[in-house]
C-alpha cells in the first residue's frame, strides 16, 4: 500500500523509517520516540526558542465560559502569557496557556502543544499563529486578511461569465438541491460534517452547505436558513434563546446531533426524498398476431395466440415488427371469444385492439408489460 504512494520503507531498502505501534497496548511507542529523536539528529532539525513564537492551529472551538480556544502546536520560538498574536483572520493577547495535562503554564517552547485563550474569534484549523509587537499591528493584519478573504470570496462568486451561468443553469436544471446550515462545537467536527455532506448525492440530488461554523446557533444562522428554506443542524451545540424564538416564528427547523453518523443518515434520508421514484418495467407476456379482422365500431382487431406469460387488459403493450418497437400504448379491448375479459393465459387465443392505433399485421408480436414505481434511496 505504501509503495502505491511511492513511500519506500527501510525494510524494503528505502530511506523511510517505519515502526509498528499500537495505541491500545502501547507497543512500539518507545521505539517510535527513539527513531524520531534519531531522525531529528541525523537531519539536524533544530528550532530557535529565543524568537517570537510561530505555530499552527490544530483545533479550535468556542468554549462556554472561556470563549474562543485554539489548540496550538508551537513550531519555533516561545509563546508566553501576555504575547500579542495574529492567527489567520483573528488576533488576540495570550490570556492563559494550558498544557496537555490541563495545567496552566507560563510559556510553551518548540514542539509543545498548548491551548491558547484570549482570541477575538474562532480561527480555522491549520491557520498559522505569529506573535507580533503591538495590538494595533495585530488588529491591522487581522482586518487586512479578513477583508482580503471577503474580496476573494466575492470575486470567486462574481467571476462568472454569462456563458458559464447559462451552462450551469443547463447542467443544474435537473438537479435537486437540499440546502443546510451547519454549526458545530469544534472546527474539526464542522469540517468533517461538510466533507461528509459533499459526498452525499448523485446526478439528480446533492446537498449544499450554505454555511458552516463553530459555536452556538445564532439569529443570523436562522435568517440565512429561512431565506433558503434550509434546516439548521447543530452538532454538540444548541441555539441561543433569541435564535430559538426566531426559528419558531419563521418555521425554521433546528436539529441537534451528538453523533456524526446519525446526522449523515438523516441528511441521506432527506436527500433521498428528493429523488424521483424509479419506474421499473416487468414483462408479463407475449402474444403473436395470427390474423387481422375488421370489426365495425371497433376497427382493426388482432386475432392472437398468447405464447408466453399472460395478456392483461390493464397492462401496457408494445407492438414489435421484426423485433423493432413500432408502437407503445394500451389495449382498447381484450376478448376471449365474444366476451371482454381481464386477462388471457398462455396457450389461449384472444382478440386484441389497440387504443387509437390500427397499423397491425399478421406475424407482429405484442409485448405485454406492467410498470411499478420503486422508491429510491441514496446509498
Amino acid at each position: 500500500d505504501l509503495l502505491m504512494h511511492e513511500v519506500i520503507v527501510e525494510k524494503m531498502s528505502g530511506d523511510v523509517l517505519d515502526v509498528e505501534v499500537s495505541a491500545t497496548t502501547g507497543q512500539g511507542l518507545d521505539t517510535l520516540l527513539e527513531n524520531i529523536a534519531l531522525q531529528a539528529e541525523l537531519l539536524d532539525l533544530k528550532s530557535n526558542p529565543n524568537r517570537p513564537a510561530m505555530g499552527a492551529v490544530i483545533e479550535a472551538q468556542l468554549d462556554v465560559g472561556r470563549g474562543p480556544v485554539a489548540t496550538v502546536l508551537v513550531q519555533s520560538g516561545t509563546l508566553r502569557k501576555g504575547d500579542i498574536f495574529v492567527v489567520g483572520e483573528k488576533w488576540g493577547k495570550v490570556r492563559s496557556l494550558i498544557d496537555s495535562k490541563g495545567e496552566t503554564v507560563a510559556e510553551a517552547g518548540p514542539s509543545v502543544p498548548v491551548e491558547v485563550l484570549g482570541l477575538d474569534g474562532t480561527p480555522q484549523a491549520g491557520d498559522v499563529l505569529n506573535v507580533v509587537s503591538t495590538e494595533a499591528q495585530a488588529r491591522e493584519i487581522a482586518e487586512y486578511r479578513e477583508n482580503a478573504a471577503k474580496e476573494k470570496r466575492a470575486a470567486k462568486g462574481a467571476a462568472v461569465t454569462l456563458d458559464q451561468m447559462m451552462a450551469d443553469a443547463k447542467t443544474n436544471q435537473n438537479v435537486s438541491e437540499l440546502p443546510i446550515v451547519v454549526k458545530a462545537d469544534v472546527q474539526g467536527s464542522a469540517e468533517a460534517i461538510v466533507q461528509a455532506m459533499e459526498k452525499i448525492g448523485n446526478d439528480e440530488v446533492r446537498v449544499r452547505v450554505l454555511h458552516s461554523g463553530v459555536g452556538a446557533i445564532t439569529e443570523s444562522d436562522v435568517n440565512l436558513a429561512e431565506a433558503s428554506r434550509a434546516p439548521v443542524l447543530g452538532f454538540n451545540v444548541r441555539a441561543h434563546a433569541n435564535a430559538r424564538q426566531s426559528a419558531n416564528q419563521k418555521g425554521v427547523e433546528l436539529r441537534y446531533y451528538s453523533v456524526i453518523y446519525d446526522l449523515v443518515d438523516d441528511i441521506k434520508a432527506a436527500a433521498s426524498g428528493l429523488l424521483s421514484d424509479e419506474i421499473r418495467e416487468k414483462f408479463i407476456g407475449y402474444a403473436t398476431i395470427k390474423e387481422v379482422f375488421h370489426v365495425s365500431n371497433v376497427g382493426k382487431v388482432a386475432g392472437c395466440l398468447v405464447t408466453e406469460g399472460v395478456a392483461r387488459r390493464s397492462a401496457g403493450v408494445r407492438l414489435l415488427r421484426d423485433d423493432v418497437v413500432i408502437h407503445e400504448g394500451t389495449l382498447k379491448t381484450l376478448k376471449r371469444y365474444k366476451d371482454e375479459v381481464a386477462e388471457v393465459q398462455s396457450g389461449q387465443e384472444c382478440g386484441m385492439a389497440f387504443e387509437r392505433y390500427e397499423d397491425i399485421r399478421e406475424g407482429d408480436v405484442i409485448e405485454i408489460f406492467e410498470r411499478e414505481t420503486v422508491e429510491r434511496n441514496l446509498e
